[in-house]
């Protein structure tokens, strides 16, 4: 695995990670609301970034990549 391919293995898991953080996040968000209690920053929810239908494809195209060369260098008996 090359050091790009390990880059970008890397930034997926934390983008992954991120998402669910801002998932738990707004979950407690929406429970304190619910309960009446609200932030004390103001009452605006926060706006949840998403990767769009473009980026969500080029990392999986980027994926599919990475995981053919690794199959290939396992046939060939590489690491």
């Amino acid at each position: 695995m090359d050091d790009d391919s390990l880059l970008e293995a890397a930034l997926l898991g934390y983008q992954n990670q991120l998402e669910q953080i801002d998932r738990n996040i707004a979950e407690l968000q929406s429970r304190m609301w619910a309960e009446g209690a609200g932030p004390s920053w103001g009452t605006a929810k926060p706006v949840r970034r998403g990767l769009g239908p473009a980026a969500r494809k080029r990392i999986a195209d980027a994926q599919k990549k990475r995981w053919a060369e690794f199959h290939k260098q396992k046939q060939r008996g590489g690491k």
